[in-house]
């Protein structure tokens, strides 16, 4: 009852007009940039860092979780209307989504989406309000071991268990740690990687690196790649943008049980909404072949629902990680995290002590914002198909002014936009060649927690080793993580047994009309 009475603290605090357009304008941009392939809510929040630092934390905080939540909304408009998803966390809707649409019944595909991340949503906003608080408490019991246990689940399961090669999830997580530790030792005061040059002595500005591999290296990759697009298929379109009863019923136990899977990642750091969509997606695939008409191949609406359920029922449950536990899960909430630190807030079990209005009226906020964005979805969501009308050299060529505009109204620093375009290039060449972003974002935002803790621990115990394996929350995380590492290794070795299988197969029915 204390967390009911706390939230409705939050939502007279969130009822606020300033803060209710904030909300509307995070949910307006966090879709607008969905839309547009490539991009998505983390570049979107990184490029509005550097310029909501006027604005009071919460509002602040507000539009961000707006824009987080209305990214995923946005990447499923184009995933089914033309079958580019904005973001991975949107491919797996784009198997039967895209059919939906090609068959005449995009508007019905559109409103399931709509109406499964705000099912997802809205499950994982209200189990976040009672398992905040009790995440709060638990993390009271963290210490720094847990802590570094913590960030090495983290760096592990993003860089290895999430990424398709794990060499190069390795990699990008090397090159954040790398990022991380340049600069004046806090502990020691030596000076770290910086080559003699004085910007470098305070470090890597987080925002500069965000911006820069996020929005830049997109620029620079969508720039070497730019051509004349053939012009664009209609997609037939028929009757009513909602569901009737019978499709309604339908997909409804797909949703229920997309949510179910979703709201798990959403704590777990494993790449926040990508793995559940999936997941959910061959859940219903698999059950799809034991009915009597199977529907998968044909434009299944359960293999749309499910997986636009799973991925938004991440996103409750992923800000509550980030504020009771201060663990990002993705590389939004990792950049959110950093606006935390700017703002001088440090997310965990004080931040609920220390500001109760920013966090439940940001709490509020979630259940706002899922309303706001079913509103705009529903009727307006073949509209967002319009953005990309746009010519795409005045839209990148926007985007990359208002990155350098961005990094130096935070620095003043010429050398800031130097070390910018740089970072760009770096992001350019892992897309290129396929590296992963996540694990070099949280590899930087969870360096310093991550040295900190070690040592803070090791000088506790002198120099003993034995602490990090002491208490049970530490094993517990351990076991964990050697869990989802076993999973993924066995998935992973069933997913090449059944490629090589397929291949065979393939194989044997080309050699058959041959000796016919």
């Amino acid at each position: 009852m204390e967390a009911l009475s706390l939230l409705m603290e939050g939502f007279a605090h969130a009822f606020t007009p300033m803060n209710l357009v904030f909300v509307l304008v995070g949910c307006l941009l966090g879709t607008a940039v969905g839309v547009l392939p490539g991009l998505g809510s983390s570049m979107a929040v990184a490029l509005l860092l550097p310029m909501t630092f006027a604005l009071d934390p919460t509002a602040a905080f507000i539009m961000f979780a707006g824009v987080y939540f209305g990214g995923l909304f946005g990447d499923s408009t184009m995933a089914i209307l033309m079958n580019t998803p904005g973001q991975a966390s949107a491919i797996a809707s784009t198997f039967e989504g895209h059919k939906m649409a090609r068959a005449g019944r995009a508007p019905q595909a559109l409103a399931t989406a709509a109406i499964g991340a705000f099912i997802g949503g809205m499950v994982s906003c209200v189990l976040v309000v009672f398992l905040a608080p009790a995440l709060a408490d638990l993390s009271a019991n963290f210490g720094p071991a847990e802590y570094f246990a913590l960030a090495l689940f983290a760096f592990v399961a993003t860089s290895s268990v999430v990424a398709d090669d794990v060499l190069k999830g390795l990699l990008a997580l090397v090159l954040g740690l790398g990022i991380a530790t340049v600069g004046i030792d806090s502990v020691s005061g030596a000076e770290r990687f910086s080559l003699g040059v004085p910007q470098l002595f305070d470090g890597v500005s987080l925002v500069t690196v965000t911006v820069a591999l996020l929005a830049l290296g997109e620029v620079f990759h969508v720039a070497s790649r730019i051509r004349r697009d053939p012009a664009a298929r209609s997609i037939p379109s028929a009757g009513r943008p909602f569901l009737s009863g019978a499709e309604f019923r339908e997909a409804l136990p797909a949703w229920l049980r997309g949510t179910g899977i979703g709201l798990p990642f959403g704590v777990v750091p494993v790449g926040g909404a990508d793995v559940p969509t999936f997941i959910a997606y061959g859940v219903e695939k698999n059950l799809d072949k034991r009915r009597t008409t199977p529907m998968f191949g044909k434009g299944a609406i359960r293999g749309l629902a499910a997986p636009e359920a799973a991925g938004n029922a991440t996103t409750g449950t992923a800000m509550g990680a980030l504020l009771a536990l201060g663990l990002p899960v993705s590389a939004t909430a990792a950049i959110m995290l950093a606006a935390f630190q700017q703002y001088g807030l440090q997310p965990g079990p004080l931040l609920f002590e220390r500001a109760p209005d920013l966090v439940w009226g940001l709490l509020a906020s979630f259940f706002i914002a899922m309303i706001v964005l079913l509103v705009l979805n529903l009727p307006f969501a073949p509209l967002w198909a319009k953005l990309l009308l746009i010519p795409k050299p005045y839209l990148f060529g926007g985007i990359a002014v208002f990155c350098g505009l961005g990094v130096y109204a935070t620095s003043a620093s010429t050398f800031d936009l130097f070390l910018l375009t740089g970072l760009g290039f770096l992001g350019f060449l892992m897309r290129r060649y396929a590296v992963p972003l996540a694990p070099l974002l949280i590899g930087m935002v969870l360096g310093p927690l991550a040295e900190t803790s070690l040592r803070d621990a090791l000088m506790s115990s002198g120099g003993d080793y034995s602490v990090f394996v002491d208490s049970g929350i530490t094993i517990a995380v351990y076991v964990l993580l050697a869990l989802a590492i076993g999973i993924s290794i066995v998935g992973r070795a069933r997913a090449a047994r059944a490629e090589k299988t397929a291949a065979g197969s393939a194989v044997e029915h080309e050699e058959v009309p041959a000796g016919r």
